[in-house]
């Protein structure tokens, strides 16, 4: 069968691998929200925490996650390894969140303070990993804010409605943003600055939404349980969460490359019929 184009309609007929493989990228961007995971985790539900952490703490919540997003912007601009020989290592990045995790758990805000960023970096790398094993190239900027925007993937906005929260308005959503910051990181890479406001525009949208999963980290790391529960157990869940998304996404963005992005959303579609 020859490859369709980009643009290609929805009548394309899609192989059964490529179908399958659609299959596998919805149930992994509709893998439960991380709230859900922490309260099973926990053994109870923690939401009633979330809407106190954010309702009580939100200008700390909100320094938190603009501190992690600068490091990981940073991670995104400068280091992220671009070698197409190193073979993705989600169970190493889950290692390092862990440790992360059970190294501040116990010491409450001012551990987070130092813990957040790191893990968020560490987080952002295992999303390069996965783009890279999807085919994408590191150096491309575009790509680079692709990685960065799959912390917003993973989570909502406050102002989000109901019709606003499924992946593809997401990514709709983001979609300027992530084009402009793109935009400007190819034609000014020698000058590139965090506060670059096409930068800055694109992290205060990706801020909304991974702030709210960061109330769900807070907040469960918060619980007085007993046990075996601890800051690297929370963190691993943290990382998984993402590494779905980020696989999800990845998937996604290499089928639409083969098969054209209208019919690969219209048998996503279909597949939520």
């Amino acid at each position: 069968m020859a490859k369709p184009d980009e643009n290609a309609g929805a009548d394309v007929a899609l192989p059964a691998d490529a179908v399958q493989e659609i299959v596998r990228a919805k149930l992994l961007l509709e893998s439960p929200h991380l709230a859900a995971r922490l309260a099973d985790l926990l053994g109870g539900p923690i939401e009633a925490l979330i809407g106190a952490v954010g309702d009580k703490n939100a200008a700390r919540v909100h320094k938190l996650t603009q501190k992690a997003l600068d490091q990981a912007l940073s991670a995104a601009l400068k280091t992220l390894n671009v070698s197409a020989a190193v073979a993705p290592s989600p169970r190493l990045h889950m290692a390092a969140a862990s440790a992360a995790g059970a190294a501040g758990g116990a010491f409450g805000w001012a551990a987070l303070a130092i813990e957040l960023p790191i893990s968020t970096s560490i987080i952002l790398r295992s999303i390069a990993d996965i783009a890279r094993g999807e085919g994408e190239r590191l150096d491309d900027p575009e790509v680079r804010m692709q990685c960065l925007s799959v912390l917003a993937l993973g989570g909502t906005s406050h102002a989000d409605d109901a019709a606003e929260t499924g992946y593809f308005a997401t990514r709709a959503a983001l979609a300027s943003a992530v084009s402009q910051a793109a935009s400007y990181l190819a034609s000014e890479a020698a000058l590139a600055s965090r506060s670059a406001p096409a930068l800055v525009r694109l992290v205060a949208m990706i801020a909304e939404r991974f702030g709210v999963q960061v109330s769900a980290k807070i907040a469960a790391t918060a619980v007085p349980v007993i046990g075996a529960v601890t800051g690297g157990a929370i963190n691993s869940i943290f990382m998984d969460h993402f590494q779905c998304i980020a696989r999800g996404h990845f998937m996604i963005r290499r089928l639409e490359r083969l098969w054209g992005t209208v019919a690969v959303r219209a048998e996503m579609e279909k597949q939520s019929g």
